[in-house]
């Protein structure tokens, strides 16, 4: 099923019942709903899913910010508690 879930597309309706899944807690859900901001290129949406404290849209972000080089995104990103993005930040630094 989860699968499933991952490969087959999502409508607006989809996206609101994985809102109200996120909502009561559903950790998948909110991961799949950060899979789909991202897909979209929908910095807003995984910005607001990080604060509501979800780690894949801290990696996706991370992953967008390393990717740009942009130090000062990725230290807001550290700063807001984002796990992998010291590290990203760190080998950004250790570069020549």
């Amino acid at each position: 099923m989860e699968n499933e879930m991952e490969m087959s597309p999502v409508g607006q309706g989809d996206r609101e019942a994985l809102r109200e899944l996120a909502d009561a807690g559903n950790e998948a859900a909110m991961d799949r709903l950060a899979d789909l901001a991202d897909e979209r290129g929908d910095l807003d949406e995984l910005s607001g899913l990080l604060d509501e404290g979800n780690a894949r849209a801290g990696r996706l972000l991370t992953r967008r910010a390393a990717a740009a080089r942009d130090l000062r995104r990725l230290q807001d990103l550290s700063d807001a508690g984002s796990e992998d993005t010291e590290a990203a930040l760190d080998r950004l630094l250790d570069r020549p």
